[in-house]
């Protein structure tokens, strides 16, 4: 059972993540118009979909984890 809520806490900040990359993307709009001093709108391109995508998988393997119980 309590994979189950792991599984929906892990899954809600993995959509938390992928929601962030797309508002990254428009802010910037599509990383053509950063301040000076905004490379953190660079790294966070790549940090936020692979967070995102790791969340994701262990929500994932808590889901299959819990239905094997």
């Amino acid at each position: 059972m309590i994979g189950i809520f792991v599984g929906i806490f892990l899954g809600c900040l993995s959509a938390f993540f992928v929601f962030y990359e797309a508002r990254l993307l428009y802010v910037t709009h599509g990383l053509t118009a950063i301040r000076a001093g905004g490379q953190g709108a660079y790294i966070g391109a790549i940090v936020f979909p692979l967070i995102a995508l790791l969340l994701g998988w262990f929500s994932w393997r808590c889901f299959r984890l819990a239905s094997r119980q």
